[in-house]
This record gives structure tokens, C-alpha cells and sequence, in this order.
């Protein structure tokens, strides 16, 4: 079964049903994917706007990118119900860590559209950030899971892992934590 081309309404009932997949590795994947499409949508409701011409071509590689994780989220929603349903540590164990990681890329846009988005969609881009934070929080428990499966073959690989999520964890909060911050006072003036 793939969800790429399946309606929501599919999606959350399978996820509510009861079946082994999908569960929290591809629900991270979807929340990452609401993440970045609220990105793409702040970028596209500032591009062409006079106020916000001289961040142009910024705005354009930031959508590039928003775009291409977004189909990429997309692709490990699914593909992190085949990694479960193979019964495969090591790819159960790498979709959660793929989702983790690009969850960080995608959590690194945030902070510029608070300057450069359009100001109207700017609680937007905290939701976001929220959900990118969420969708990181979320993969890394999948990751955890998994590295306690591999035992004592992955000890290296499973200290590598945890040292780049622990980076990665604080570097992820703090970027949420000012968004929120910086957002919260553009709200409220």
C-alpha cells in the first residue's frame, strides 16, 4: 500500500486503524511534509510582491528547496511503511534518520522568512517550525527504537547516530525557540 496518491481521509484511518503500519515513523514524514508545504506556501505569497522584491532570489532557492523536501517527505511517508513492513533494522532504522535529517534542513528556512516572507503569513512560518521540530523529535524516538534492536553489532553506528541527533536536537530547538520568540513579537507589535 501507498499513500502518495490517496487521500487523507485513507491516510489517517489506516494510521487510526488498527494495523502495524503505517505508525510514527511515516506520521513524522507527513508532519515534516505539512512543515515544509507551509514554507513553500509563505514563499509563494511573497514572491512578485514589490515590499519584498530584494529577497527575490533568496525566496526562489528557499521554495527550490521547500519544494523538493516536501516530495520527499512525500516519498519516505510510504517508504517508511515498507522499511517496517520488511522487517529490516538497518532500513526501518535509516527512514526515521533520513526524516530527522531533512527536518533540520527544512527548520533552517524558517528563521529567513521571518525577515524576508511575507509578514501576513508569519505565524505560518512558526507553525512550521513547530511541526518541523515535531517531525524531528518524532523521527529521532523511531531511531532510538530501532538502534536499541541492533544490540551490540551497531555499538559505533548507533553512537555516530546518536552524537549527530544530539547536534542536531539543540541546533533544532533553538531555531524553533526564536522563531517562536522573534514571531511572537512581530504578532504582537
Amino acid at each position: 500500500m501507498t499513500y502518495k496518491n490517496e487521500s487523507l481521509k485513507k491516510y489517517l484511518d489506516d494510521l487510526a486503524g488498527k494495523l502495524p503500519a503505517p505508525g510514527g515513523g511515516s506520521a513524522a514524514a507527513l508532519n515534516a511534509a505539512l512543515g515544509v508545504s507551509l514554507i513553500s506556501m509563505v514563499i509563494n505569497f511573497t514572491l512578485g510582491k514589490p515590499k519584498y522584491a530584494k529577497y527575490e532570489a533568496d525566496l526562489k532557492k528557499d521554495l527550490v528547496k521547500s519544494e523538493k523536501l516536501r516530495h520527499e517527505f512525500l516519498r519516505l511517508v510510504d517508504l517508511d511503511i515498507a522499511a517496517y513492513n520488511s522487517k529490516n533494522t538497518r532500513k526501518a532504522l535509516n527512514v526515521p534518520f533520513m526524516i530527522a535529517r531533512l527536518s533540520f534542513e527544512g527548520i533552517k528556512i524558517c528563521p529567513e522568512l521571518i525577515k524576508k516572507g511575507n509578514v501576513n503569513l508569519i505565524s505560518d512560518t512558526v507553525v512550521a517550525a513547530i511541526f518541523l521540530e515535531s517531525a524531528f523529535s518524532s523521527a529521532c524516538f523511531s531511531v532510538e527504537i530501532n538502534l536499541k534492536t541492533l544490540q551490540d553489532q551497531g555499538k559505533e553506528l548507533s553512537k555516530s547516530i546518536r552524537k549527530e541527533l544530539d547536534l542536531k536536537k539543540k541546533e533544532i530547538r533553538k531555531i524553533r525557540m526564536e522563531t517562536e520568540e522573534k514571531v511572537g513579537e512581530i504578532i504582537r507589535g
